[in-house]
């Protein structure tokens, strides 16, 4: 099968090495030219060091989606919208689009599969779960939920991406896995924070735990199957991120709990921090549907409002008793 991959991040770069490996024809996309110019001479990502890529397209030019049946969607969230605007005049009438980043719209708090539909038209399927791409890279054993409403597109975005180090499972619940997708990033970048201040174990898997209970709670506020937090897009994805150095997310969290201003951490970090805007997204879907978020509420203060993590922290641990299910998401 022909496929364009539409963001040469570390992700982008190590899906297309994967379905290049697949026996698939691959053009990868860059924003700029000299990105693809260098991943052209040199065969490797610098976000992915000593992965050696196979033969396959590299380009700036965004019409190279002309004719693919299967355009993968790997742009960071804020590009998202301005980049579905950019393929939707030459994709093929009968394409179908792959979102493979993990975030929310800024300002609007739609999910990144809602912005294409509503920019392209065009049937969207959602990949997530627990793969950071420098594994993946590596050919590190990894599993993925391959969603749609559609369950035949699920399947063959399953079947496209599936291989022997490469697991994916179908679903048809998107509202659930992209929400559970985007929000632990914000879990995760709050898992630093801890590592930072020099909590421990006890503190991470507190966090952890009711940090996916919250986001379970407005994923299922917001039309998402309960099911789907406790799999690999929910729980899986949760672990990972909140555990690896290989997270963004954590390590920004890190710096801010050594004291560092959230702006100055993601400069440090050196890459998109979904979960920097995923707070904001969260704040407001908390606020505009009436579900109780007090994590990344405290999150939200932190990184927009000059919150001081140990205030945070203080504020979480001392509020009111609750029974531990009362209104958990889970019943």
């Amino acid at each position: 099968m022909e496929i364009a991959v539409v963001g040469s991040g570390g992700w982008g770069t190590a899906l297309a090495r994967l379905l290049t490996k697949n026996g698939h024809d691959v053009t990868l996309w860059s924003f700029l030219e000299s990105e693809a110019d260098n991943l052209r001479r040199t065969r490797e990502n610098p976000l992915l060091k000593g992965v050696a890529l196979p033969e396959m397209t590299f380009t700036s030019d965004i019409a190279c989606v002309a004719g693919k049946p299967l355009v993968v969607m790997a742009s960071p969230s804020f590009a998202a919208r301005s980049t579905a605007e950019a393929v939707r005049p030459h994709l093929a009438p009968d394409a179908v689009l792959v979102s493979v980043a993990k975030g929310i719209e800024a300002g609007t708090s739609k999910r990144l599969s809602e912005i294409f539909e509503e920019v392209t038209g065009h049937t969207v399927a959602v990949l997530c779960g627990p793969s950071h791409a420098e594994e993946v890279g590596r050919d590190i054993p990894t599993g993925c939920v391959s969603a749609c409403r559609d369950i035949a597109v699920a399947e063959m975005v399953q079947d496209v991406f599936m291989n022997e180090n490469f697991r994916v499972y179908a679903n048809t619940d998107v509202v659930g896995v992209e929400l559970a997708a985007a929000l632990k990033n914000i879990i995760a970048l709050c898992a630093g924070i801890c590592d930072g201040m020099g909590f421990g174990d006890n503190t991470k898997a507190l966090l952890m735990t009711r940090g996916l209970t919250e986001t379970a709670r407005l994923g299922l506020a917001m039309g998402g199957k309960r099911e789907t937090f406790a799999g690999l897009a929910g729980v899986g994805d949760l672990i990972v991120t909140c555990t690896s150095m290989h997270s963004r997310n954590r390590r920004a969290g890190i710096l801010i709990g050594q004291g560092k201003d959230p702006k100055t951490a993601m400069e440090e970090v050196g890459a998109v921090v979904e979960g920097y805007y995923a707070a904001k997204s969260a704040h407001e879907l908390s606020e505009k549907l009436g579900v109780e978020m007090p994590i990344a509420s405290q999150a939200y203060g932190i990184l927009y409002e000059g919150l001081d993590p140990r205030a945070a922290i203080r504020a979480l641990m001392t509020r009111g008793k609750r029974h531990e299910f009362e209104d958990a998401g889970w019943n």
